[in-house]
């Protein structure tokens, strides 16, 4: 978080390779080709930790868990041209525009070292989302459509070691994540999740608006008992980390669990409620939710597991995420016993 932070106080900092700052190229942004080096778009002056002054930096006050994975997400807007907020909260930009997020860990010396950086990319004819991965030495990064595995070491916050087989994905598994209506979409610029680290930094981000940027309702985070209530919380954690399949228009409509913002009954967010399918995924136990009981739960049994066939998150994991799962125990086991 405190590098997320620090991102931010880029905004007004001015960053160059030899004195000559690195020119976006914008025609690489909308042109049908996929350009195979990430330097070929100039958002990086050489390396991961130089990114050009042309872009926005941001973060989110409850980001998706990727492996405890470190992220830097900036934003390329054209020239000239601003961004919308909806009347969901959700960020709309113009064609043109680029979401770009690197992923990367801390060695042992207390560097960060990006491993990839994702980019979605606004064309004519919607979106489209590209993986990079950099090479070991830092000073680009290579297309890479059919995904690849990286071995990673890292340390918790609790500080405990792990090493995992980091995935990045392919180009297809995008779309499992990313997809409304069979239509491509950023997922995680909300204006209620958006985090800035001054009145300064979000002054700079609303001069891109249409329009002035209407009230930001603070979303509750989830690692902040401050922030919201513990429904609140685990309700932002969900709306995260499940919400871009779990919704009507998503991959996963299907289950009939939604924790998106629709407004449903309990049901809909599991509680009580039986799966569509008892597969091994079910764990043997009856119910997605069962209130005051996490233990029994398939929503904590599934996202305890790694196994590929049970894990949820199906993607974008490869260990599990004991502090998002201790919140969410939390809230299940304070609900009143059916």
């Amino acid at each position: 978080m405190r590098l997320l932070l620090a991102a931010l106080a880029c905004l007004a900092l001015s960053v160059s390779v030899k004195g000559k700052p690195a020119a976006i190229d914008a025609a690489a942004i909308t042109a049908p080709a996929y350009p195979p080096l990430l330097s070929q778009f100039g958002f990086f002056a050489g390396g991961a930790d130089r990114p050009s002054p042309a872009l926005l930096p941001y973060a989110l006050r409850t980001p998706l868990f990727t492996d405890y994975a470190e992220k830097q997400r900036f934003l390329y807007l054209p020239p000239g041209a601003s961004y919308r907020i909806a009347s969901d909260g959700r960020l709309q930009f113009p064609v043109g525009s680029a979401l770009i997020k690197s992923f990367g860990y801390h060695d042992a010396a207390g560097r960060l070292k990006i491993i990839e950086t994702r980019l979605l990319l606004h064309r004519a004819d919607g979106w489209v989302a590209l993986p990079y991965v950099w090479k070991d030495d830092g000073s680009d990064a290579e297309l890479k459509l059919g995904g690849a595995r990286k071995p990673v070491a890292f340390k918790k916050p609790d500080g405990t070691a792990r090493a995992i087989n980091y995935a990045v994905p392919n180009k297809n598994q995008c779309k499992q994540c990313h997809s409304s209506k069979d239509q491509l979409m950023p997922v995680g610029p909300v204006w209620s999740n958006l985090l800035f680290q001054s009145q300064k930094a979000e002054a700079a981000f609303a001069l891109r608006a249409v329009t002035p940027l209407p009230p930001r309702p603070l979303e509750a985070k989830w690692d902040d008992p401050k922030s919201g209530t513990l429904e609140a919380r685990a309700r932002a954690y969900l709306r995260v980390n499940c919400g871009h399949c779990h919704k009507p228009s998503g991959s996963a409509s299907n289950s009939g669990l939604f924790y998106d913002d629709h407004q449903g009954s309990p049901a809909s967010l599991g509680i009580g409620k039986r799966p569509v399918a008892a597969g091994r995924g079910a764990g043997n136990f009856d119910f997605a939710i069962d209130p005051g009981h996490p233990e029994r739960s398939i929503l904590i049994y599934r996202m305890k597991s790694t196994d590929p066939g049970i894990a949820m998150p199906e993607l974008g994991r490869a260990s599990v995420h004991d502090e998002g799962i201790a919140l969410l125990e939390q809230w299940i086991r304070a609900m009143p016993p059916e």
